[in-house]
C-alpha cells in the first residue's frame, strides 16, 4: 500500500497556479480578451488563496503593473518567468501528494495531449518554477510516463476516478498496459480503487476525453456530470451510457455516489472556426471556501450554478464568464491548479493527513 495521497481538490490550499496567456501563443487572436479573463479571475481567486502566476519575462512587469493598476492585491500574487507554449497549467502542472516525508511535487511528462500541440516549453514550467522556489515547502520528482491532471479526480480517501479514452490511449503511453497503469496511479496517488469511465465526449474537445470536461468528485460522495437532455444531439446516446455508467460507480468504501447531473449548454460555435466547441460546466474550479464556476452567456447558466451549489453546501458559488476561453477547447479549471496548503507554507501544527 502506498505511503502517499493525492489531496481532494476541497481540502485546504495555498494558491492556485497560472500559466500566463501572451501573443506568441494560440491566444494570440484573442488575447486582450483571454488577458482580461485571467485578471477578473486572479482578483475572485486572491479573496481565498495566493495565485501564482508563470509569465515570459519580457511580460513580467507588464502583468505586474496590468494587476496593480485594476487595484489587485499584489501580496497575494507570485510572479515568476517561464516560458510557455501554451496556457492549461492543469495539464503541465505539478500534481503535489502528501507523504510521511512532506509535500512532493509529482512531475509528470507533457506531450501535448497525444503529440497534437507544441509543448516542449510547457513540459519543463514545474521545474522552472521549482529552481525559483515557488514552492519552498516542498520536493519534486519527476516521472518518465504522460499523465495531465485534468485527466483524473480524486476524493482524497482512496478512490480515483478517470476515463479510458484518455489514459489507455496510445498517444501517451503506448508502452503501458491498463494494469500497468492502474499499478503506478495506485502507488503514486494513494488510492484502492480506480473508477474507469468507458463512456462520454465533447465535440472538439483535444484532450481525448479528460474526466474535468464529463464528471466531477464533489465531497459527500457526490458526483456532478455532463448531461444531455437533447435527443437529436450527437452527443445524446453517448452521455447516456455514461450516465449510466456513472450509477453503477462505488468509492473505497463500496458506497454509491450520490449523482447530479449539469445542464446541457447545447451548440456553441467558435467565433472564428465555425466548429463546435466542447463547452461544459463541469469544468469548474474549487478554491477555499468557494466554487468558480464557468459560464458561457446561456439560459442554462443559472441552472448550473444552482446544480454546484448543491453539490458544495456552504461554499460561496461564482459565475465566471469563459466564451472567450472556450474558444480554445478549455475552460476554468483547465487553466489552473491547485497547490495544497503547506507547499508555499509551513502548516502551524506541522501535521499532514495521509490517510
Amino acid at each position: 500500500m502506498s505511503n502517499q495521497r493525492l489531496p481532494a481538490e476541497w481540502e485546504p490550499q495555498d494558491a492556485v497556479l497560472l500559466t500566463w496567456p501572451h501573443k506568441n501563443s494560440p491566444w494570440d487572436w484573442i488575447l486582450d480578451d483571454v488577458v482580461e479573463l485571467y485578471e477578473a479571475l486572479v482578483t475572485v481567486i486572491c479573496d481565498y488563496a495566493d495565485v501564482i502566476i508563470a509569465v515570459p519575462e519580457e511580460q513580467l512587469e507588464e502583468v505586474r503593473k496590468r494587476l496593480e493598476d485594476m487595484g489587485a492585491p499584489l501580496e497575494y500574487i507570485h510572479l515568476y518567468p517561464c516560458m510557455s507554449n501554451d496556457s492549461w497549467a492543469r495539464d503541465h502542472g505539478p500534481l503535489t501528494v502528501i507523504t510521511p516525508e512532506g509535500f512532493k511535487l509529482l512531475d509528470f511528462k507533457f506531450n501535448g495531449w497525444g503529440n497534437k500541440f507544441p509543448h516542449d516549453l510547457d513540459d519543463q514550467i514545474s521545474r522552472q518554477l521549482f529552481s525559483q522556489n515557488a514552492f519552498p515547502c516542498a520536493q519534486i520528482e519527476s516521472h518518465d510516463w504522460v499523465l495531465e491532471g485534468g485527466s483524473i479526480e480524486t476524493d482524497g480517501e482512496g478512490t480515483l476516478l478517470t476515463t479510458s479514452s484518455c489514459l489507455l490511449n496510445k498517444n501517451r503511453n503506448p508502452e503501458l498496459t491498463k494494469q500497468d497503469i492502474e499499478a503506478r496511479l495506485k502507488s503514486v496517488f494513494g488510492v484502492q480503487k480506480i473508477n474507469w469511465l468507458d463512456h462520454g465526449y465533447l465535440a472538439g474537445d483535444d484532450t481525448d476525453s479528460h474526466i474535468d470536461t464529463l464528471a466531477r468528485l464533489c465531497p459527500n460522495n457526490t458526483i456532478v456530470y455532463t448531461a444531455c437532455d437533447d435527443e437529436s444531439d450527437e452527443h445524446y446516446a453517448e452521455l447516456k451510457k455514461m450516465e449510466a455508467q456513472l450509477k453503477t460507480f462505488t468509492n473505497a468504501a463500496g458506497q454509491p455516489y450520490r449523482l447530479l447531473p449539469l445542464p446541457w449548454a447545447g451548440v456553441v460555435l467558435g467565433e472564428e472556426s465555425g466548429e463546435r466547441l466542447p463547452s461544459t460546466y463541469a469544468n469548474f474550479l474549487i478554491i477555499n471556501e468557494a466554487v468558480l464556476v464557468p459560464i458561457y452567456n446561456l439560459p442554462m447558466d443559472e441552472d448550473a450554478l444552482e446544480v454546484i451549489a448543491q453539490a458544495f453546501p456552504g461554499y460561496e458559488i461564482f459565475g465566471i464568464p469563459c466564451s472567450a476561453l472556450i474558444e480554445q477547447g478549455g475552460s476554468l479549471h483547465c487553466i489552473t491548479m491547485q497547490i495544497p496548503e503547506g507547499v508555499l507554507w509551513q502548516i502551524p501544527d506541522g501535521t499532514l493527513e495521509l490517510v
